[in-house]
């Protein structure tokens, strides 16, 4: 793949769990909204299991709506604070037994989480599985994953034909990282039969949001084209 700074990929086969990928598939990266994912199944996993049998009222809902099919940063904040900023992120890493993430330094946001490509997918098969949200909710985020709009509609499942597309189940980060310089752009995706994670830094230096997007959304799909859609690669 011809691009500049960092770039790493890897691909779960749902039916047997193995991972394979780049060679640096273990290497961390900040998410940036990549993990609005682990924070919607966080909220919904412990409201069904609250003491209380609490279910998520319908405004609670709608935040979770907007932070996963519209990116929403504001909606994220809420829910990071709903279940315990830094603590959420210790329970992914435990729930979903990643090896190579780290949660933010106390005072960052939650989209200075590390994540690896290679923990980027088991976190999307702990949420495909029903481990990261619950039996109950679990369809409802699956659905709402599927139906990401806007600008976070880019990436992995644009490597598949337009009649497949609206059956993977997304959520995509991208930002600039002013603290080096580079452009972040995150993708996963769940298939069917597998799931996908590409994580990229990318110099950002005078080019703009869209240039930046436009570029690295394309190379999510360049990856995901060449492994599962060869033949147009």
């Amino acid at each position: 793949m011809n691009t500049k700074g960092f770039l790493s990929w890897a691909l779960m086969d749902r039916r047997t769990g193995e991972i394979a990928g780049s060679a640096n598939m273990n290497a961390s990266s900040e998410t940036a909204s990549m993990i609005k994912a682990w924070l919607a199944s966080d909220f919904l996993r412990l409201a069904d299991t609250d003491t209380n049998d609490a279910t998520p009222s319908a405004s609670s809902l709608k935040r979770l709506e907007s932070m996963i099919r519209d990116s929403d940063n504001s909606a994220a904040e809420w829910a990071y604070n709903q279940v315990g900023r830094s603590k959420s992120i210790g329970r992914l890493i435990s729930t979903c037994s990643l090896t190579d993430s780290k949660a933010p330094s106390t005072g960052f946001g939650w989209g200075y989480t590390k994540l690896s490509a290679s923990d980027a997918v088991r976190m999307g098969d702990c949420i495909a599985s029903g481990t990261a949200a619950g039996t109950k909710w679990t369809p409802w985020l699956l659905d709402m994953m599927r139906k990401v709009r806007g600008l976070g509609d880019f990436g992995i499942s644009k490597a598949l034909p337009a009649a497949q597309q609206s059956q993977v189940a997304m959520k995509n980060g991208w930002d600039v990282w002013k603290e080096d310089g580079t452009y972040h752009t995150n993708c996963m995706a769940i298939g069917d039969t597998w799931i996908m994670a590409v994580m990229q830094r990318y110099p950002s230096q005078g080019k703009s949001d869209a240039e930046l997007l436009a570029h690295t959304g394309k190379v999510c799909s360049d990856v995901a084209t060449a492994l599962l859609n060869p033949d147009t690669a």
